[in-house]
């Protein structure tokens, strides 16, 4: 069961599913007020429909992607009026989920996916046909990742910029590319997308 947790600072609200580390780094950096998402499932709860798992030992991603993005917008519905801007940000699967909450959801002014798992099956072809509703958009990728192991995974900076080439046809979307793997700096990364969406919204 996903649980919330409202970490107060100004009247900017980051919607952020992450690991602590990365809660802790944008509540520092930033200023703004966090709802962290907590107690997640990731392969579950983040993944906006089922595919096969990626590792041999690895699980499933079951699709609930869904019921985690109701929650999040029951939960602003209830408490989100006070804030002047909300975002959703997220790292790897949770950046993913991100863009998938952006074209669902008419909540959000503005959306990070940071190293996202855009490779994800059936993606990019699905955001074509979903625009994301939000005033802006910040892709970034490590420029060593297309060199996983894992040829699902390798197809990432190619299905990244095919997503970025549709989402500027519409909307304010910034591409960067930053030295390193999928574990290089993930806080840093997811920061300073999150910095660059709230100076352009």
């Amino acid at each position: 069961m996903i649980e919330f947790s409202l970490i107060q600072g100004d009247d900017r609200l980051i919607v952020i599913p992450g690991e602590e580390s990365e809660i802790k780094a944008v509540c520092e950096r930033t200023g703004a007020s966090v709802l962290a998402i907590r107690n997640l499932d990731w392969n579950r709860d983040l993944s906006p429909w089922p595919a096969d798992k990626v590792f041999r030992k690895g699980e499933d991603f079951t699709g609930q992607g869904a019921d985690t993005l109701q929650a999040i917008e029951e939960w602003l519905n209830r408490n989100g009026g006070g804030y002047r801007t909300v975002i959703i940000a997220g790292y790897s699967l949770a950046g993913l989920f991100a863009l998938y909450a952006a074209a669902e959801s008419s909540c959000f002014e503005g959306c990070v996916s940071a190293s996202g798992s855009l490779w994800f099956p059936g993606f990019q072809q699905w955001l074509k046909e979903h625009p994301v509703r939000c005033h802006t958009v910040y892709l970034s990728l490590g420029d060593q990742e297309k060199n996983a192991r894992n040829p699902l995974m390798a197809s990432v900076e190619t299905e990244t910029y095919g997503i970025f080439e549709t989402l500027r046809t519409y909307t304010d979307c910034e591409m960067k590319m930053n030295p390193g793997n999928h574990f290089n700096d993930p806080e840093g990364r997811l920061c300073a997308g999150i910095e660059s969406v709230f100076r352009r919204l």
